[in-house]
Protein backbone atom coordinates (compact mmCIF):
# COMPACT_ATOMS: atom_id res chain seq x y z
CA UNK A 1 0.00 0.00 0.00
CA UNK A 2 1.34 3.43 -0.94
CA UNK A 3 2.03 5.93 1.86
CA UNK A 4 -0.58 8.66 2.35
CA UNK A 5 -0.12 11.78 0.27
CA UNK A 6 0.01 15.35 1.55
CA UNK A 7 -3.76 15.70 0.99
CA UNK A 8 -4.54 12.74 3.27
CA UNK A 9 -6.93 13.53 6.14
CA UNK A 10 -6.12 11.13 8.96
CA UNK A 11 -9.18 11.95 11.06
CA UNK A 12 -11.51 11.09 8.17
CA UNK A 13 -9.66 7.83 7.58
CA UNK A 14 -9.97 6.93 11.25
CA UNK A 15 -13.67 7.72 11.31
CA UNK A 16 -14.26 5.47 8.31
CA UNK A 17 -12.16 2.74 9.95
CA UNK A 18 -14.49 2.84 12.95
CA UNK A 19 -17.56 2.53 10.72
CA UNK A 20 -16.13 -0.37 8.70
CA UNK A 21 -15.11 -2.22 11.87
CA UNK A 22 -18.80 -3.11 12.26
CA UNK A 23 -20.05 -5.98 10.10
CA UNK A 24 -22.44 -8.93 10.16
CA UNK A 25 -20.25 -10.74 12.67
CA UNK A 26 -19.76 -7.64 14.82
CA UNK A 27 -23.05 -5.68 14.65
CA UNK A 28 -22.62 -4.35 18.20
CA UNK A 29 -19.36 -3.74 20.03
CA UNK A 30 -18.08 -2.23 23.22
CA UNK A 31 -15.52 0.55 23.25
CA UNK A 32 -12.78 -1.97 24.01
CA UNK A 33 -13.80 -4.19 21.10
CA UNK A 34 -13.82 -1.26 18.68
CA UNK A 35 -10.37 -0.21 19.86
CA UNK A 36 -9.07 -3.74 19.35
CA UNK A 37 -10.55 -4.12 15.86
CA UNK A 38 -9.30 -0.73 14.65
CA UNK A 39 -5.96 -0.74 16.47
CA UNK A 40 -6.77 2.62 18.02
CA UNK A 41 -6.31 3.56 21.66
CA UNK A 42 -9.47 3.51 23.78
CA UNK A 43 -9.36 7.32 23.99
CA UNK A 44 -9.15 7.70 20.20
CA UNK A 45 -11.88 5.12 19.59
CA UNK A 46 -14.12 6.85 22.17
CA UNK A 47 -13.80 10.23 20.43
CA UNK A 48 -14.71 8.84 17.03
CA UNK A 49 -17.56 6.70 18.35
CA UNK A 50 -19.19 9.59 20.16
CA UNK A 51 -18.68 11.88 17.16
CA UNK A 52 -20.50 9.33 15.02
CA UNK A 53 -23.26 9.12 17.63
CA UNK A 54 -23.65 12.89 17.51
CA UNK A 55 -23.83 12.78 13.70
CA UNK A 56 -26.47 10.06 13.79
CA UNK A 57 -24.38 7.31 12.19
CA UNK A 58 -24.06 5.39 15.47
CA UNK A 59 -26.22 4.63 18.47
CA UNK A 60 -25.23 3.56 21.96
CA UNK A 61 -26.90 2.31 25.11
CA UNK A 62 -23.96 3.47 27.19
CA UNK A 63 -22.16 0.12 26.98
CA UNK A 64 -22.21 -0.96 23.36
CA UNK A 65 -22.27 0.80 20.01
CA UNK A 66 -24.03 -0.08 16.74
CA UNK A 67 -24.51 1.52 13.35
CA UNK A 68 -27.78 3.24 12.48
CA UNK A 69 -29.62 3.11 9.14
CA UNK A 70 -28.19 6.55 8.35
CA UNK A 71 -24.92 4.81 7.41
CA UNK A 72 -26.69 3.51 4.31
CA UNK A 73 -26.63 7.05 2.92
CA UNK A 74 -22.90 6.58 2.35
CA UNK A 75 -23.52 3.57 0.11
CA UNK A 76 -26.70 4.83 -1.51
CA UNK A 77 -24.83 7.70 -3.16
CA UNK A 78 -22.51 5.17 -4.82
CA UNK A 79 -25.26 2.78 -5.83
CA UNK A 80 -27.50 5.48 -7.26
CA UNK A 81 -24.66 6.75 -9.41
CA UNK A 82 -23.57 3.28 -10.45
CA UNK A 83 -26.72 2.39 -12.38
CA UNK A 84 -25.72 -1.28 -12.45
CA UNK A 85 -28.08 -2.41 -9.65
CA UNK A 86 -31.10 -0.94 -11.43
CA UNK A 87 -30.09 -2.59 -14.71
CA UNK A 88 -29.29 -5.97 -13.14
CA UNK A 89 -32.26 -6.26 -10.78
CA UNK A 90 -35.01 -7.22 -13.28
CA UNK A 91 -32.77 -9.82 -14.91
CA UNK A 92 -31.86 -11.28 -11.53
CA UNK A 93 -35.55 -11.41 -10.62
CA UNK A 94 -36.40 -13.29 -13.81
CA UNK A 95 -33.58 -15.78 -13.29
CA UNK A 96 -34.56 -16.30 -9.66
CA UNK A 97 -38.21 -16.87 -10.59
CA UNK A 98 -37.28 -19.37 -13.30
CA UNK A 99 -34.95 -21.42 -11.09
CA UNK A 100 -36.37 -20.83 -7.61
CA UNK A 101 -32.89 -19.87 -6.38
CA UNK A 102 -31.25 -16.76 -4.94
CA UNK A 103 -29.43 -14.53 -7.41
CA UNK A 104 -26.99 -11.64 -6.97
CA UNK A 105 -24.69 -9.13 -8.62
CA UNK A 106 -21.40 -7.92 -7.17
CA UNK A 107 -18.38 -5.77 -7.93
CA UNK A 108 -14.78 -6.05 -6.80
CA UNK A 109 -13.58 -3.68 -4.07
CA UNK A 110 -9.99 -4.28 -3.07
CA UNK A 111 -9.68 -7.91 -1.97
CA UNK A 112 -13.43 -8.34 -1.45
CA UNK A 113 -16.62 -8.51 -3.46
CA UNK A 114 -19.50 -6.20 -2.56
CA UNK A 115 -23.08 -7.18 -3.33
CA UNK A 116 -24.85 -4.42 -5.29
CA UNK A 117 -28.07 -6.29 -6.17
CA UNK A 118 -29.78 -9.31 -4.66
CA UNK A 119 -32.88 -11.49 -4.99
CA UNK A 120 -33.21 -13.92 -2.08
CA UNK A 121 -35.55 -16.91 -2.17
CA UNK A 122 -34.32 -18.84 0.84
CA UNK A 123 -31.50 -18.62 3.30
CA UNK A 124 -28.84 -21.24 2.67
CA UNK A 125 -25.91 -19.48 4.36
CA UNK A 126 -25.41 -18.97 8.07
CA UNK A 127 -24.84 -15.26 7.38
CA UNK A 128 -27.66 -13.24 5.85
CA UNK A 129 -26.71 -11.61 2.53
CA UNK A 130 -27.97 -8.16 1.58
CA UNK A 131 -26.83 -5.33 -0.68
CA UNK A 132 -23.53 -4.17 0.81
CA UNK A 133 -22.49 -7.59 2.13
CA UNK A 134 -18.82 -8.35 1.57
CA UNK A 135 -16.96 -11.63 1.15
CA UNK A 136 -13.32 -12.44 0.31
CA UNK A 137 -13.06 -12.59 -3.46
CA UNK A 138 -10.91 -15.73 -3.69
CA UNK A 139 -13.54 -17.93 -2.00
CA UNK A 140 -16.57 -16.86 -4.05
CA UNK A 141 -17.75 -17.58 -7.59
CA UNK A 142 -18.34 -13.90 -8.37
CA UNK A 143 -14.99 -13.00 -6.86
CA UNK A 144 -13.14 -15.47 -9.04
CA UNK A 145 -14.92 -14.22 -12.16
CA UNK A 146 -13.84 -10.69 -11.27
CA UNK A 147 -10.29 -11.71 -10.38
CA UNK A 148 -9.97 -13.68 -13.62
CA UNK A 149 -10.63 -10.44 -15.51
CA UNK A 150 -7.75 -8.54 -13.90
CA UNK A 151 -4.57 -7.90 -15.85
CA UNK A 152 -1.32 -9.42 -14.60
CA UNK A 153 -0.12 -6.43 -12.52
CA UNK A 154 -3.52 -6.00 -10.86
CA UNK A 155 -3.74 -9.72 -10.07
CA UNK A 156 -0.22 -9.67 -8.61
CA UNK A 157 -1.25 -6.72 -6.43
CA UNK A 158 -4.34 -8.62 -5.31
CA UNK A 159 -2.34 -11.63 -4.15
CA UNK A 160 0.17 -9.37 -2.42
CA UNK A 161 -2.62 -7.85 -0.34
CA UNK A 162 -5.14 -10.68 0.12
CA UNK A 163 -5.21 -12.91 3.18
CA UNK A 164 -5.87 -16.44 1.94
CA UNK A 165 -7.31 -18.74 4.59
CA UNK A 166 -9.50 -21.85 4.28
CA UNK A 167 -13.16 -21.06 4.91
CA UNK A 168 -14.02 -24.77 4.71
CA UNK A 169 -11.88 -27.90 4.15
CA UNK A 170 -12.60 -27.53 0.41
CA UNK A 171 -11.44 -23.91 0.02
CA UNK A 172 -8.67 -23.24 -2.47
CA UNK A 173 -6.44 -20.93 -0.44
CA UNK A 174 -2.96 -21.04 -1.96
CA UNK A 175 -1.84 -18.65 -4.66
CA UNK A 176 -0.72 -21.36 -7.14
CA UNK A 177 -4.02 -23.27 -6.82
CA UNK A 178 -6.07 -20.10 -7.17
CA UNK A 179 -4.09 -18.90 -10.18
CA UNK A 180 -4.70 -22.25 -11.89
CA UNK A 181 -8.42 -22.00 -11.13
CA UNK A 182 -8.57 -18.41 -12.42
CA UNK A 183 -7.01 -19.62 -15.68
CA UNK A 184 -9.83 -22.15 -16.00
CA UNK A 185 -12.47 -19.52 -15.20
CA UNK A 186 -10.95 -17.18 -17.76
CA UNK A 187 -10.97 -19.90 -20.42
CA UNK A 188 -14.56 -21.12 -19.97
CA UNK A 189 -16.13 -17.75 -19.10
CA UNK A 190 -17.91 -18.78 -15.90
CA UNK A 191 -17.14 -20.15 -12.44
CA UNK A 192 -18.47 -22.86 -10.12
CA UNK A 193 -17.57 -22.80 -6.41
CA UNK A 194 -18.71 -25.82 -4.44
CA UNK A 195 -18.71 -25.58 -0.64
CA UNK A 196 -15.61 -23.38 -0.50
CA UNK A 197 -17.21 -20.34 1.11
CA UNK A 198 -19.50 -22.34 3.39
CA UNK A 199 -20.46 -25.98 3.76
CA UNK A 200 -23.58 -26.92 1.80
CA UNK A 201 -23.38 -23.89 -0.52
CA UNK A 202 -22.73 -24.10 -4.25
CA UNK A 203 -22.68 -21.02 -6.46
CA UNK A 204 -22.14 -20.27 -10.13
CA UNK A 205 -21.12 -16.90 -11.56
CA UNK A 206 -20.54 -15.23 -14.92
CA UNK A 207 -19.11 -11.84 -15.90
CA UNK A 208 -20.99 -8.69 -16.82
CA UNK A 209 -19.11 -6.79 -19.52
CA UNK A 210 -19.30 -3.24 -20.78
CA UNK A 211 -19.30 -2.06 -24.40
CA UNK A 212 -15.51 -2.50 -24.55
CA UNK A 213 -15.68 -6.09 -23.37
CA UNK A 214 -14.22 -5.26 -19.94
CA UNK A 215 -15.66 -7.09 -16.95
CA UNK A 216 -17.39 -4.58 -14.66
CA UNK A 217 -19.38 -6.90 -12.40
CA UNK A 218 -20.51 -10.48 -11.94
CA UNK A 219 -23.87 -12.18 -11.50
CA UNK A 220 -24.46 -15.47 -9.73
CA UNK A 221 -26.89 -18.16 -8.61
CA UNK A 222 -26.64 -19.71 -5.14
CA UNK A 223 -27.81 -23.28 -4.62
CA UNK A 224 -27.63 -26.01 -2.01
CA UNK A 225 -24.92 -28.59 -2.57
CA UNK A 226 -27.51 -31.28 -3.38
CA UNK A 227 -28.59 -29.42 -6.52
CA UNK A 228 -26.37 -31.24 -9.02
CA UNK A 229 -26.45 -32.81 -12.48
CA UNK A 230 -29.23 -31.54 -14.71
CA UNK A 231 -30.00 -28.78 -12.23
CA UNK A 232 -26.52 -27.34 -12.73
CA UNK A 233 -26.85 -27.41 -16.52
CA UNK A 234 -30.18 -25.58 -16.34
CA UNK A 235 -28.72 -23.06 -13.90
CA UNK A 236 -25.67 -22.48 -16.07
CA UNK A 237 -27.79 -21.82 -19.15
CA UNK A 238 -29.96 -19.35 -17.23
CA UNK A 239 -26.89 -17.71 -15.71
CA UNK A 240 -25.17 -17.13 -19.04
CA UNK A 241 -28.39 -15.75 -20.49
CA UNK A 242 -28.76 -13.38 -17.53
CA UNK A 243 -25.13 -12.22 -17.74
CA UNK A 244 -25.53 -11.55 -21.47
CA UNK A 245 -28.74 -9.58 -20.89
CA UNK A 246 -27.21 -7.44 -18.14
CA UNK A 247 -24.09 -6.88 -20.28
CA UNK A 248 -26.28 -5.74 -23.16
CA UNK A 249 -28.04 -3.21 -20.94
CA UNK A 250 -24.74 -2.01 -19.46
CA UNK A 251 -23.31 -1.49 -22.94
CA UNK A 252 -26.41 0.34 -24.18
CA UNK A 253 -26.35 2.68 -21.17
CA UNK A 254 -22.64 3.34 -21.55
CA UNK A 255 -21.70 2.15 -18.06
CA UNK A 256 -18.14 1.12 -17.35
Amino acid sequence: MNPPGDQFVQSLARGLAVITAFDSEHPEMSLTEVAQRTGFSRATARRFLHTLVELGYMRTDGKTFALTPQVMRLGTAYLSGLGLPQLAQPHLERMSAALGESTSAAVLDGTEIVYVARVATRRIMSVGITVGTRFPAYATSMGRVLLAALDAPALDAYFAEATLVPRTPRTLHTEPALRDELDRVRERGWCLVDQELERGLTSMAAPVRDRNGSTVAAVNISMTHTDTGEGHQEALAALLECAAAVSKDVAEHGLN
